[in-house]
């Protein structure tokens, strides 16, 4: 995309825009299974904290690591394949700003309808099913943080939670939207819209999101700052 951009040639071969496709979609699954683990060790953490290292260990954390991003891949790799056999004809031209699902079926000849709603199957298991795990986690953790007694604690164990929750909030609810909600699917203003947000706007959070949370950034941070200002 950005050699396009860069060379102004707007053009780009199916076989190109499969894969970009594939990639997207893929990586766009992985993401949601990592969040889930994400919010499965933040349960395990802030609710049975001293089982933690137990339950947490080097070996379980790469396991499930491998797993989201394998299942991430070979999920979408089926559907990719029967877009791949469908009939494209006419004025090839997508109304998008990289090869998503959607713009990509209104431009085959024949009915799209199966392809369609084996997508939308498939995106709902993934998406809804992530975020169930997800939402799940985060209910035991409420219901963990009302019980601490001291308002320290309960900050303490909320500060724990911020940074993945605001990721869940917008990677969540743009994809969702974008990929579930009969509401959304269709319109292509919209789904562009949607579309930045998990493209371009998570991505971009996500280092200060993380990074600004751990205490050796932040003191690095300051020290730059100091060092600017006494400059």
């Amino acid at each position: 995309m950005l050699f396009n951009i860069i060379m102004e040639n707007p053009s780009v071969p199916f076989t190109g825009c499969i894969v970009q496709l594939y990639f997207f979609g893929s990586l766009g699954s992985t993401e949601c299974f990592l969040l889930g683990v994400m919010a499965y060790d933040r349960y395990v953490a802030i609710c049975k904290p001293l089982h933690y290292s137990l339950l947490m260990t080097t070996r379980t954390s790469v396991l499930m690591s491998l797993c989201s991003w394998s299942t991430g891949f070979i999920a979408t790799f089926g559907a990719i394949v029967l877009v791949s056999q469908l009939h494209f004809c006419g004025p090839n031209q997508i109304k998008h700003f990289f090869c998503d699902l959607q713009p990509v079926l209104k431009l085959s000849c024949k009915n799209a309808q199966t392809m369609e709603t084996v997508s939308w199957i498939l995106a709902s298991t993934i998406l809804l099913g992530s975020c169930l795990l997800t939402l799940a986690s985060y209910v035991r953790i409420i219901l963990t943080m009302v019980q601490i007694p001291s308002s320290k604690g309960r900050q303490k164990a909320f500060s724990t939670c911020t940074a993945h929750l605001t990721v869940v909030i917008i990677f969540y609810g743009a994809m969702i939207s974008m990929y579930v909600s009969p509401n959304t699917v269709g319109n292509e203003e919209i789904n562009k819209v949607l579309s930045l947000l998990y493209t371009v706007i998570t991505p971009f959070m996500n280092p200060f999101i993380y990074t600004l949370r751990n205490q050796d950034v932040k003191q690095a941070l300051h020290k730059a700052m100091k060092t600017c200002k006494c400059n």
